[in-house]
């Protein structure tokens, strides 16, 4: 049966035409999946789903996520990064070749939804990655996700009380009147994305029309395992304040870059 996949012209690219029109006629691609964002099930048989490749030096890795989660997209993996995190994801993962393993290597998953912070909603972005972020260059086991944003100028946040502050340097680039990029400053001047959508993400009406009101929208960071993929609003809502609550949450305002 067809599968409800998007696969990327880059994703294309790297497995080819033959092996990505099997996957499409449903072949070579599982019905039922556990997302590699957020891990919870998938179904692409019913859902819009999302083709990520995972490459190493020697492992090629094809893995499943929800189009809601993720992009279609490959995702480079060092050797550093297979030595140090290799496993196996058995059921929603195609082989490309034999005895091949896909890292544990964190994304970034970007959530959109409105927030109701003092009486009034506000566009809000919710990061969470999908695995422990470590500091470059180290070697220790953790997760520096939240200092390294702290350091970067994100406030910590205790409730959803009132609006962190705005985080000059950093925005969110909207185009088309869609979601595009995380943009950081850099030592040239220059913006640099921070988190780049390999598609552009489609947001809703309201939370277009309340990011063009404001002209800022609300960046919210929390921990792998700290939020999870919430399918309303007012749910997202339960987890940013439990995550709050537990001190697991970081936030800035950051100013719209395009409409």
């Amino acid at each position: 049966m067809p599968r409800m996949l998007d696969v990327s012209d880059e994703v294309r690219a790297e497995i080819g035409d033959e092996e990505a029109n099997r996957l499409l006629a449903g072949e070579n691609a599982p019905g039922s999946y556990d997302c590699t964002s957020c891990r919870t099930p998938g179904d692409s048989e019913r859902e819009r789903t999302s083709t990520v490749l995972f490459i190493g030096d020697e492992t090629a890795v094809l893995a499943f996520a929800h189009a809601t989660c993720l992009p279609s997209q490959v995702v480079q993996v060092t050797e550093e990064q297979l030595r140090g995190a290799v496993r196996s994801i058995s059921g929603d993962t195609v082989d490309l070749e034999p005895e091949q393993v896909v890292p544990e290597q964190a994304v970034l998953g970007v959530t959109s939804g409105l927030v109701l912070i003092a009486g009034e909603l506000h566009p809000a972005l919710v990061v969470e990655p999908t695995g422990p972020i470590v500091r470059p260059g180290s070697t220790a086991a953790g997760d520096d996700f939240l200092p390294l944003l702290i350091e970067q100028g994100f406030m910590p946040v205790t409730e959803l009380s009132s609006l962190p502050p705005v985080l000059h340097g950093w925005s969110v680039l909207l185009a088309m009147g869609q979601l595009h990029a995380v943009l950081q400053p850099s030592p040239g001047g220059q913006p640099v994305a921070w988190w780049q959508a390999h598609q552009p993400l489609q947001v809703t009406e309201g939370w277009r029309a309340a990011a063009n009101k404001h002209q800022q929208v609300l960046m919210f960071a929390a921990p792998v395992g700290s939020i999870g993929r919430q399918p309303r609003e007012d749910l997202l809502r339960d987890a940013l304040d439990k995550a709050a609550a537990g001190g697991k949450l970081v936030a800035s305002v950051l100013p719209l870059a395009g409409t």
